[in-house]
């Protein structure tokens, strides 16, 4: 059996804050939930560019009896995706031992931190809005989205040749949410069946024209009067969000890191002493970048 040492008790604490942290982090996720995530445990650096590759199209070609197959040359799709973004969020636990003899106090002080990494990757996915281009914008600024609106934002996927065994995601900020849940063919029991009854009663509302139906706080808004809310509608594909590890401390610096890793996703915490404050401080922090892979699986749906 080891022996107890310091060294070994701050490692253990590391460990204990990154186990925390990640469930949490991909708990309060919507987008980062919904999008493609490629996730390697492969050092990176800010600034660095990653190449996710496209699946390209083929054409099926029907043989004559004694003919010959016909190759093909399909070009590989490329997007460019850079690790632009660290983020991070650092707290202050004065007395570490006092969070380790009671857990829930140490959630206490991971929550902001989580959520506040959690908000800025949800604003970054949500402003790529833009740059869906291929498919016509949906809807009006300034108007409630209707039963046609949305019947609309799902022929567009489906003529934009999205797979019928895709999932498809609808994004929408709070008040549309609240717009789709007063739609009487979807909220009343006699025309939706249970589906309307969980939109009155759990205020859920669950799926719509094949769309999956999200609320994010984070859905941006344009213009004034009238403003315009840029709701999404899209499926897994239509967004690339790549996580790479950071590199760990330098030996001999003080600092003590650990990576937590789950499902895709990936980030480091990092440990070190505060002499001026006499406290530990803990920086939770991930490097990311994201960016449209397919340009014509998504379409903007504004209200």
């Amino acid at each position: 059996m080891p022996a107890i040492t310091s060294a070994n008790i701050a490692n253990a604490i590391v460990k204990l804050v990154a186990a925390d942290a990640l469930p949490a982090l991909v708990g309060n996720l919507v987008m980062g939930n919904l999008v493609n995530r490629d996730y390697e445990p492969t050092l990176a650096q800010a600034g660095d560019t990653v190449n996710v590759p496209i699946a390209p199209q083929l054409v099926a070609n029907n043989i004559a009896e004694g003919g010959s197959v016909q190759p093909q040359n399909p070009s590989l799709g490329n997007a460019q995706i850079v690790l632009n973004t660290h983020a991070e969020a650092t707290f202050l636990i004065p007395d570490v031992t006092k969070v380790l003899a009671v857990p829930d106090l140490l959630r206490v002080y991971m929550q902001p931190a989580v959520v506040a990494i959690a908000e800025k990757i949800e604003s970054d996915l949500l402003n790529l809005y833009a740059g869906f281009s291929a498919n016509t914008p949906l809807g009006t600024a300034g108007t409630p989205l209707t039963e046609a609106v949305l019947d609309q934002a799902e022929t567009s996927l489906f003529q934009a040749k999205v797979p019928a065994s895709e999932k498809k995601f609808l994004v929408v900020d709070s008040n549309t949410y609240s717009q789709l849940r007063q739609i009487p063919r979807f909220s009343e029991f006699q025309t939706a069946g249970d589906a309307g009854l969980r939109a009155v009663v759990d205020g859920t509302i669950g799926k719509i024209k094949d769309f999956f139906v999200f609320r994010s706080q984070y859905v941006p808004k344009t213009g004034s009067a009238p403003v315009s809310t840029h709701n999404l509608a899209f499926c897994k594909d239509a967004i690339g969000l790549v996580i790479r590890r950071l590199p760990q401390p330098l030996p001999g610096t003080g600092a003590i890191a650990e990576y937590a890793e789950l499902g895709n996703f990936g980030m480091r915490v990092t440990m070190s002493y505060q002499p001026n404050t006499l406290s530990q401080q803990f920086t939770v922090d991930v490097l990311y970048g994201c960016a449209v892979l397919r340009n014509n699986f998504a379409v903007q749906v504004n209200s």
